[in-house]
């Protein structure tokens, strides 16, 4: 069996995704930004494979280890240590980290298991935490998604798109 970064059948639709959101940043002059650590890079991938992205996208971090987390986008030490880094708290922080250390109008972040291991109790693999930070404030959401490892990543990526297109779509709102 070949190991892929994304399954084939989410490929079309994290284009048409990707396309959409920075279609609607340019149109809105949003800025955006990510902070990823299971999916390591492949949103900001998806988005900066799309012709015209350098206009809205300011950037990503990838934070897959938690001293970049930490150091890089101001997760505190308290909350690695009491739930860790698949937590809403860290998510959280991960979003704000990167809206301040990107200066971008919105950031997403994601933190999760992707598989195959790394499964604990409270925290099945699949299990992903996702920030978003706008000028609307900051909020997190937890999905568990099945499948292998790609499968996960792909899904986490589609799903964080979306919530970027809200972050974008509050900007708006709140001007």
């Amino acid at each position: 069996m070949t190991d892929t970064i994304i399954p084939d059948e989410l490929s079309d639709s994290l284009a048409r995704e990707s396309r959409s959101v920075i279609e609607l940043a340019c149109e809105r002059g949003v800025t955006i930004g990510t902070a990823e650590s299971c999916t390591g890079g492949l949103i900001s991938a998806s988005l900066t494979a799309i012709p015209g992205s350098s206009t809205p996208v300011m950037g990503g971090v990838t934070s897959y280890a938690c001293s970049v987390k930490r150091d890089v986008l101001g997760v505190s030490q308290e909350t690695l240590d009491a739930v860790g880094a698949v937590s809403s708290e860290c998510a959280r922080q991960m979003a704000e980290g990167a809206r301040r250390v990107l200066a971008c109008d919105v950031a997403v972040s994601v933190t999760g298991i992707a598989g195959p291991g790394g499964a604990v109790p409270g925290k099945p693999v699949g299990t992903v935490w996702f920030g978003i930070a706008s000028p609307a404030g900051a909020r997190t959401e937890r999905m568990v998604f099945p499948g292998s490892r790609a499968e996960v990543r792909g899904q986490t990526v589609l799903h964080a798109l979306g919530l970027l297109r809200e972050g974008i779509m509050e900007c708006g709102d709140v001007a």
